[in-house]
């Protein structure tokens, strides 16, 4: 009777041995085998069509993957911000402190990419930038967590500064939204511009979103400048575009910009985008074998062919799933990640870049051409050009 008592005690501290031994593996697997990504992007209002391509590009790449990144599964958090910048601290805090995501993906207005950065170096949260350009985001606000998948706003303005000055222009006029990213990129075509013999005469400004164009094309009619740079997207692209044209303009004062006037525009700009030429890290017919495999994958998910934004998100998905491959299918580990990141090589659509010790993208810009529904390549602008990242300490 007591050996038989003592076989049952044995038998039920083995299964709770079984039990308790399973439980604590379990749990370790469960966190290992899943990574939470918090999308924040805009879904409505003036950048609706960016933060869809955004997505659409990251979520691809993840199925190219068979749905895992690293060896990850992959769950999301999705969030519309608005592109308010006053809800984004609000909407990124929840994502990190209710949601408890790994990662935070976001945005493509620089304002709200601001605050997304406050939050993800106040907590220590991994952020990837799929979009917005602001040069502080890599340069003065830089942080170990924090990383661009993109472009900052000096990149493709800069290069537009050399092409406009190398075509012969001598006194230009700027149009922009006013703010950061908007400000930004007029810096940066004017330092290369000007380093190059050129003036810029007036910068006009209105704010964001407003698309009422009417008085600066009056403006710039008076002016008779060589040539118009301006920085919009999205709607406000198509507005300027189509008013600029309608106004005369366009066959007397010749319009460039960076390369966000026309991505994902062409078409709702109807003729008047044609022969257009502007400055980014994309082009519709480039040749490499990663971008003709991309855009078609993209074309059959999707049914609508990829721009520059949903580029951005594919390389979005890219970067972390080299920072997850280093794990090695254990615990998370964000100091590994972030390590195995910064050395990276991504092979992108838009041409292997790597990356800065700011974590912004070292990227050839090319010179782009409106033609017909596409932005054709015309040449490489700027080979390999890294932001200058001042103010960055890391």
């Amino acid at each position: 009777m007591k050996n038989a008592r003592m076989n049952r005690r044995t038998l039920m501290q083995a299964m709770l041995g079984v039990i308790a031994g399973a439980l604590v593996p379990l749990g370790a697997a469960q966190a290992a085998e899943k990574i939470k990504v918090g999308l924040m992007l805009p879904y409505t209002g003036t950048y609706a069509a960016l933060g869809t391509a955004i997505t659409n590009g990251f979520k691809q790449y993840v199925q190219e993957q068979g749905g895992k990144l690293g060896g990850y599964e992959v769950e999301y958090s999705v969030v519309d911000d608005e592109s308010d910048p006053s809800k984004a601290t609000e909407n990124a805090s929840k994502l990190v402190k209710r949601d408890n995501v790994d990662v935070l993906v976001g945005t493509v207005h620089s304002g709200v990419a601001l605050a997304m950065a406050k939050v993800a170096r106040d907590t220590k949260t991994l952020l990837i930038i799929p979009n917005a350009g602001a040069d502080e985001l890599t340069g003065p606000l830089c942080a170990p967590n924090v990383f661009r998948s993109s472009f900052s706003a000096w990149q493709p303005a800069y290069a537009m500064g050399k092409i406009v000055a190398e075509r012969g222009h001598k006194n230009v006029v700027t149009v922009t939204w006013k703010y950061s990213f908007g400000e930004q990129s007029v810096a940066g075509f004017k330092e290369a511009f000007e380093k190059a013999g050129g003036k810029v005469a007036k910068e006009l400004y209105l704010p964001f979103p407003n698309v009422e164009f009417q008085p600066f094309l009056t403006e710039i009619a008076s002016l008779k400048p060589d040539a118009v740079f301006v920085f919009f997207a999205g709607g406000g692209a198509v507005k300027f575009v189509k008013d600029y044209d309608a106004a005369g303009l366009k066959k007397s004062i010749p319009l460039y910009g960076s390369g966000f006037l026309t991505d994902g525009t062409i078409d709702a700009m109807g003729g008047s985008g044609e022969g257009l030429l502007t400055t980014l890290h994309y082009a519709d017919n480039l040749t490499n074998p990663k971008d003709q495999a991309f855009r078609k994958a993209y074309a059959m998910n999707y049914k609508i062919q990829p721009d520059v934004y949903a580029v951005q998100g594919y390389d979005a998905a890219q970067m972390l799933k080299t920072g997850l491959d280093s794990l090695k299918g254990g615990k998370f580990d964000k100091d590994a990640v972030i390590k195995a990141m910064e050395t990276a090589k991504i092979d992108s659509p838009r041409g292997a870049f790597t990356l800065s010790k700011a974590h912004n993208p070292v990227q050839d810009i090319y010179l782009r051409k409106v033609e017909g529904r596409d932005n054709k390549l015309v040449g490489v602008a700027e080979k390999a050009l890294a932001d200058p990242a001042r103010g960055c300490r890391m």
